[in-house]
């Protein structure tokens, strides 16, 4: 699964560069699913890489094919650490941040979801965003906060949703926080109350 390309947009939307070589020096790995590839595909660019990397890995939405979980391991990182979700390895991940020295370059691999909330954690502990590499693959669902409450939906595919959480119709916005890690979505019907548009599916 190749890298995702997204249309043009308004400036908060997220642009993922890609992971590129940075040779032997301190790093954090975080992938998610197909984004391992993108781990493994930067390994093979630059062997030295691996050399001082801390790599997380949650493999849930793996592609089929060999076991890619065994494939990471294998590249030799400093440490690796696997989990059945984010959630899961959160908290492991977090602590590394914070034991993280100056010139820790960070990679990030997956979902937005995964990137978005893994790059907030990254800038909350004051890694800054030049330090940070990411790869969008796998699926383009989002995560959704809703302007009114204030809560997260996650995995959202089809524009408007409704809210997990308040029940609104939401419009689904390129609009983008870096501090939580989601999209904005504001309600689509306020002033036409019940007059709610087709769910269309989101597009890169």
């Amino acid at each position: 699964m190749r890298a995702t390309e997204f249309s043009p947009s308004i400036p908060s939307r997220p642009v993922y560069g890609g992971l590129r070589p940075h040779g032997a020096l301190p790093s954090l790995m975080l992938a998610e699913g197909a984004g391992g590839e993108a781990l493994a595909e930067l390994a093979k660019a630059d062997p030295p890489v691996m050399r001082h990397a801390q790599l997380f890995y949650v493999p849930s939405g793996a592609p089929a094919g060999p076991d890619l979980a065994a494939r990471l391991r294998g590249l030799g990182p400093a440490s690796y650490v696997e989990g059945p979700s984010w959630a899961a390895l959160r908290p492991r991940f977090v602590r590394a941040l914070a034991d993280a020295h100056m010139g820790t370059r960070l990679y990030l691999a997956g979902s937005e979801g995964l990137i978005g909330q893994a790059m907030a954690e990254a800038l909350a502990a004051g890694l800054p965003l030049e330090a940070i590499d990411a790869e969008h693959r796998g699926d383009i669902a989002r995560r959704m906060q809703c302007v009114h409450c204030k809560g997260i939906t996650e995995n959202v595919t089809t524009d408007p949703f409704i809210c997990a959480h308040c029940g609104l119709n939401l419009f689904v916005r390129d609009h983008y926080s870096r501090r939580i890690g989601a999209f904005q979505g504001v309600c689509v019907d306020a002033e036409t109350p019940g007059i709610v548009p087709e769910p269309q599916e989101i597009k890169p």
